[in-house]
């Protein structure tokens, strides 16, 4: 399978809305997600150069390396059958002031924690993504998902053992 690596930037507004994206393609096709991307890994890109080029590429926000923290990672081993996923997760200091304008990748909304939990979003994100992005104070997270099977599981490491079915 091919391994693919990204990174999910968390923007906030100035009322601490979060910015999400409508993706119009795969993955997550039809599914709110934050904004970011893949790595460039034939120009030899770094988790936070992607970080700041997906920000002014979807955004329009241009960052330095000091406006954003990676709080943790996420591994998804065989996502939906057809790829390994390496995320990597910012979170970014640089608030924005309105709704980035539609682009080929989607459509943008601000929605408060609460809404996200009712929005249509990947699946997975329930229990890989947002409650990390909950923790993210805590100090740094890296989550292991295996999803090849039916008995797929979630692992924390750099924690005590625990499992989370999936």
């Amino acid at each position: 399978m091919k391994y693919q690596i990204s990174c999910l930037l968390f923007i906030r507004d100035r009322s601490n809305r979060l910015l999400l994206i409508r993706r119009k393609k795969p993955p997550n096709i039809n599914t709110w997600s934050p904004p970011g991307g893949k790595l460039e890994m034939q120009m030899g890109e770094s988790p936070f150069e992607c970080a700041k080029r997906e920000a002014l590429e979807e955004v329009g926000l241009k960052l330095e390396d000091e406006d954003l923290k990676l709080f943790g990672y996420v591994s998804e081993k065989a996502y939906e059958g057809s790829s390994h996923w390496l995320m990597f997760m910012f979170d970014c200091f640089v608030q924005v002031e309105s709704l980035p304008e539609e682009i080929n990748e989607g459509h943008f909304g601000f929605f408060n924690r609460k809404e996200i939990d009712k929005l249509s979003i990947p699946p997975t994100d329930h229990k890989l993504v947002w409650p990390f992005y909950d923790r993210r104070t805590e100090g740094f997270w890296s989550v292991k998902a295996d999803c090849s099977n039916a008995g797929a599981h979630l692992e924390i490491e750099g924690a005590p053992h625990r499992q989370i079915e999936l």
